[in-house]
């Protein structure tokens, strides 16, 4: 068994959701794609694909497997890549998407780094929190945070995004402070409306109908909900490269600490494409460890 094939293979039927498609992108036929799919399968001892005669799902091995295959088979095409095209400079326009809150914070410096080493690429930088179509809206970088989910489109991971349970100190004062979930009852909860209650606190293992908050504060943006936090407005779910300093400068406290949510990742998203454009090539290249691991957010 060609290991790489294989990966390709697999990888391929993961973000086209069937063995007919991923056959047809890699120009072989479905039976060699299965066969590739079960000696994978067959070499690593577990089940990674669910197979029914209408739909193709990835088991939560292959789900996890998926992310770091499509991470090798990343390195692989970025490495020959680069190698194949040493001579051209990266240029032309890159258009990239950002969510508001992150690219406000952390992407001015970044990209102006980026463009000291890449003097001849312009930047075009749109920050929504709408989940941008990447080809139909001529985007060339998208980053994302959340989990990695399956889709024909290539998802690196560049950092981890860590959430906090938090509000300022006066708010704890005046209502008091949770010790479990349930004492959340009561308490007001400013939420972020691309999220619900029940997402939010999935990991209390409470349903939504068990919290009982006081009242509801929802906006479309972080930073609204860490500024009402701050002045008072209650509880909140944010992510760290927004509270941070906020938290270190006593403005905010964390809570609930052992009941902190499982981190996101914030991804570099691009369109499969064999022959990326120097400009993508570059910027992957670039942001893939600017931020630093654990990120300089997280260092405070």
């Amino acid at each position: 068994m060609d290991k790489i094939d294989a990966m390709q293979a697999f990888a391929a039927v993961v973000q086209e959701g069937s063995f007919s498609k991923a056959a047809e992108r890699l120009k072989l036929s479905p039976q060699l794609v299965s066969k590739y799919v079960s000696q994978l399968e067959s070499h690593l001892q577990t089940r990674l694909l669910n197979r029914t005669t209408r739909r193709v799902s990835t088991t939560e091995a292959g789900l996890a497997y998926f992310e770091r295959c499509q991470q090798v088979l990343i390195d692989i095409e970025e490495m020959e890549n680069s190698l194949g095209a040493l001579h051209q400079q990266a240029s032309g326009t890159l258009r990239i998407s950002a969510p508001m809150s992150f690219g406000m914070h952390h992407l001015s410096k970044a990209l102006v780094d980026f463009q000291k080493q890449c003097p001849l690429v312009e930047v075009d930088l749109q920050l929504t929190d709408r989940k941008v179509d990447i080809v139909e809206d001529g985007i060339d970088i998208a980053l994302r945070i959340g989990e990695l989910k399956s889709s024909s489109l290539i998802a690196k991971k560049i950092a981890p995004i860590r959430l906090v349970i938090c509000a300022s100190p006066d708010y704890l004062k005046s209502n008091g402070t949770p010790n479990n979930p349930r004492d959340l009852t009561d308490h007001c909860f400013l939420r972020y409306s691309y999220t619900d209650s029940s997402t939010s606190f999935s990991q209390f293992n409470l349903k939504a109908s068990e919290i009982k908050f006081k009242s509801h504060f929802v906006a479309n943006n972080g930073d609204v909900l860490v500024n009402a936090a701050v002045q008072g407005g209650g509880i909140t779910i944010q992510p760290t490269f927004i509270t941070g300093k906020p938290i270190s400068k006593g403005k905010l406290t964390t809570i609930l600490e052992e009941y902190e949510p499982a981190p996101l990742g914030l991804y570099v998203v691009y369109a499969h494409r064999h022959h990326l454009a120097s400009k993508v090539r570059c910027f992957i290249d670039f942001i893939s460890d600017y931020f630093g691991s654990p990120p300089y957010w997280d260092q405070y």
